[in-house]
């Protein structure tokens, strides 16, 4: 039997290439798009579990959340489109790459046990023994400027992002899904990952299982823990960082959070 590590990188690469199958030629745009590659993701990663996983609990953000999870022993935390909006962003022969599939494993006695991320656009997926499936040759990205970088969100970037990157002596850079922001500190292209403008556990767990296997520091704005499998699945801020930037990361989004 295919282990889970395995399972989890291969159900989101298979999923990467039917949405970009979808994308090519489906004829649809925006969200149309979004919603149809949302839905047929989701269809193709939970038919695969049911099979090879009979026994297991999903969550799932596009399908009804199953209470029976919070007494199960492992769930399968899923995002099949991470970035609907990029993912739908499309004309023929381009489109936006910032866009994930996300696949976890969570464990009752141990937490985040395997994950996987898929950026179909750039035909990669990263798994959580810190490798990665056909890596990127040749990724455009912005040249390196000398200084550190922290990849936002787009479109609700923190209130204290300047500041973050203040106390780095760094620069902010907007990016879309939160699987594309994580991958890019998981590849060395920026230093830290901060959000709070509201998340899921779907939209974390993967990207954390990955950047934990990279030694990358992970949790939530003030500090804590992230926890996963929980009956409330919002989970509204992440920090993922190279660790000598956490104790500067922390000490403005601890006063940002509260704290």
């Amino acid at each position: 039997m295919t282990d889970d590590r395995a399972l989890a990188g291969e159900l989101a690469t298979a999923a990467g290439e039917l949405l970009l199958d979808i994308r090519r030629s489906s004829g649809l745009t925006g969200k149309e798009l979004g919603q149809e590659g949302d839905r047929r993701s989701d269809e193709f990663i939970l038919g695969r579990l049911a099979q090879e996983r009979p026994d297991d609990a999903v969550l799932s953000e596009e399908s009804a959340d199953d209470k029976s999870r919070l007494s199960a022993s492992r769930v399968w935390i899923i995002d099949p489109v991470d970035g609907t909006r990029e993912y739908g962003t499309y004309e023929p022969g381009g489109g936006r790459t910032d866009w994930a599939v996300h696949v976890a494993l969570w464990s009752a006695d141990d937490g985040l046990i395997a994950g996987a991320v898929a950026l179909p656009a750039l035909g990669v997926t990263y798994l959580d023994d810190g490798s990665a499936v056909e890596p990127v040759a040749g990724l455009a990205s912005r040249p390196r400027t000398g200084v550190p970088r922290v990849v936002v969100s787009s479109s609700r970037p923190p209130a204290f992002a300047d500041e973050v990157a203040a106390a780095m002596a760094g620069e902010v850079l907007p990016m879309g899904s939160a699987g594309a922001k994580a991958m890019a500190v998981v590849r060395g292209e920026a230093d830290a990952y901060v959000h709070a403008g509201g998340q899921y556990e779907w939209d974390s767990a993967a990207p954390v299982a990955v950047a934990k296997a990279k030694g990358l520091w992970c949790g939530r704005i003030d500090g804590s823990p992230l926890v996963y499998n929980n009956e409330d699945t919002y989970l509204p801020d992440l920090v993922i960082c190279r660790p000598e930037f956490t104790e500067a990361i922390l000490t403005v989004t601890t006063e940002g959070a509260g704290g």
